[in-house]
């Protein structure tokens, strides 16, 4: 009798054949519409028989599935495009699903399967969904299918709004002759891949229809289930050099640019946390800009010993005309200081500035342009640019920096040059999407840098860095300890390495 796999590999291999007959695969189409056809007829014949192949493949779609789950958060606007029969894009919960397939048969079974959610039957390169805009679009093994992968790079375009992301995932070209062998065996089903793209390739593609990568890593590098080996495999070893080559999938997040925005003078908000800082307070109040429609400014008093509240509370009375509130934290550190006001602040735009004054409160106006032009969407201070006074930064302080700069740029999968500097700017509504979310990492961060760091890298915020002139402070003394805020901080970044870098799949 013949093994359930030698009866699975016959009735594809007959499929397969019928369709390839039909298909006349022996010549290239002649045409785009002749190509539709080919692939629709093709994707008709599979639809009937996409459980038993994704339950014999298990382990490669649940990694799928969980890996786009961290990717796509939840309750948002998504659109897959080469939907099958759904399963992907449920998995996503979105708060509204549509799913377009070139096949009826697909898109026949995945209405069955998840009413909820909204099925068209419709060629990615023709896609035209009546001008509706979408959070999140997703591209999975879809690429290596396509007619013309810019073609349909360039319609999703008009699907997206400027804070779209587009997640691609790809089968790796190293892994051709092993996909090719697995379908001679019975163990995937025969799809005859038109484009072995390289991530370069796609980069490239994307670029020419001004899309900008965020990210892009491998993933899954043992899709079978196997449950210690695929865990150590797919968690751990896929991100070492040398393994990290051999993945299976390749993954891009990507984000629309140049896409029309009405003209903006958002509000700004302004905080200003301080502890010991009573000297400063004046001079941050007589050189703090004007930005945008309006700016407030709010300081966060931290339980000092010497008059800061009272100072802050002085300047506020004796300058009326500008909008300044003082408020007093309950509790300590300055990420709890950030939280508070960033929860008060009613400007468009939060923006941190540290009370030392060694980053220019001039200089915010230079993080609020580029936020506002879109060139980046979280705006990190960089200190180690242009030459800085020499006692500003101590030099273990310098080290330990730049450590943990290329310490996050591997996790985030952004690079940046300077972790630890107190300016950060954003905008309010993907603060709030980041604090709502914030429970993924835990309560980690007392300083509120990494914290703000990871939260803008899970929802592939662009992290682009502004550089500054770093100066002394004039009054008080650092509030930092090297040795034991040091320690916190490596523990810090092993939480995020879990949550960020080491995922499944």
């Amino acid at each position: 009798m013949r093994s359930s796999a030698q009866a699975s590999k016959t009735a594809a291999e007959d499929t397969y054949a019928q369709w390839a007959r039909e298909a006349r695969k022996d010549r290239p189409p002649e045409s785009m519409d002749e190509y539709f056809r080919t692939w629709a007829s093709f994707f008709d014949h599979y639809a009937p028989k996409v459980k038993e192949w994704r339950r014999r493949n298990a382990g490669y779609h649940q990694g799928i599935s969980s890996l786009m789950r961290f990717y796509v958060p939840e309750n948002l606007r998504v659109l897959e495009i080469g939907s099958g029969t759904g399963d992907l894009l449920a998995e996503t919960h979105p708060r509204r699903g549509v799913g377009t397939d070139i096949s009826g048969e697909m898109v026949r079974l995945a209405r069955q399967n998840y009413p909820n959610l909204e099925f068209h039957q419709m060629a990615a390169e023709r896609l035209d969904l009546n001008g509706e805009k979408f959070d999140y679009i997703i591209l999975s093994d879809l690429t290596s299918f396509l007619f013309d992968i810019r073609l349909v790079f360039e319609r999703l375009r008009t699907v997206c709004h400027p804070g779209t992301r587009i997640i691609l995932n790809w089968y790796s070209r190293a892994w051709q002759p092993i996909l090719t062998a697995a379908e001679k065996l019975g163990l995937k089903y025969p799809q005859p891949l038109l484009n072995w793209t390289t991530v370069e390739d796609i980069v490239n593609l994307l670029y020419l229809a001004d899309f900008e990568v965020v990210q892009k890593r491998p993933h899954i590098l043992f899709p079978k289930r196997f449950p210690i080996l695929a865990r150590l495999a797919n968690r751990y070893l896929a991100h070492i050099p040398g393994f990290r080559w051999t993945c299976l999938t390749n993954w891009i997040v990507a984000r629309p640019l140049r896409l029309s925005q009405t003209a903006l003078r958002p509000t700004v908000s302004v905080i200003c946390p301080c502890r010991n800082e009573a000297g400063n307070i004046p001079q941050i109040v007589d050189r703090l800009p004007s930005m945008g429609e309006h700016t407030e400014l709010i300081f966060v008093e931290g339980h000092s010993k010497d008059d800061t509240l009272d100072a802050c509370r002085r300047a506020a009375s004796a300058n009326p005309q500008k909008d300044i509130t003082v408020l007093v934290q309950e509790g300590r550190g300055k990420g709890d200081a950030v939280r508070l006001g960033f929860s008060r602040a009613k400007g468009d735009i939060l923006m941190i500035l540290d009370a030392d004054i060694s980053v220019a409160p001039e200089d915010l106006v230079n993080f609020y342009n580029v936020l506002v032009s879109g060139k980046g969407e979280f705006v990190n201070g960089c200190r180690l640019v242009y030459t800085m006074d020499p006692k500003a930064m101590r030099f273990l302080n310098l080290l330990g920096n730049r450590f943990f700069a290329l310490l996050l740029s591997k996790l985030i999968g952004q690079p940046i040059k300077d972790s630890l500097c107190g300016t950060k700017v954003l905008w309010k509504a993907k603060y709030e999407e980041l604090a709502r979310g914030r429970s993924y990492f835990g309560d980690v961060d007392p300083f509120g840098d990494f914290d703000l760091l990871f939260g803008a890298a899970k929802l592939n915020l662009k992290i682009v860095e502004v550089s500054i002139r770093y100066r002394q402070r004039i009054y008080g003394s650092t509030n930092i300890n090297r040795f034991s805020d040091g320690m916190l901080l490596l523990r810090m970044s092993a939480k995020a390495a879990a949550k960020l870098f080491f995922i499944a799949g």
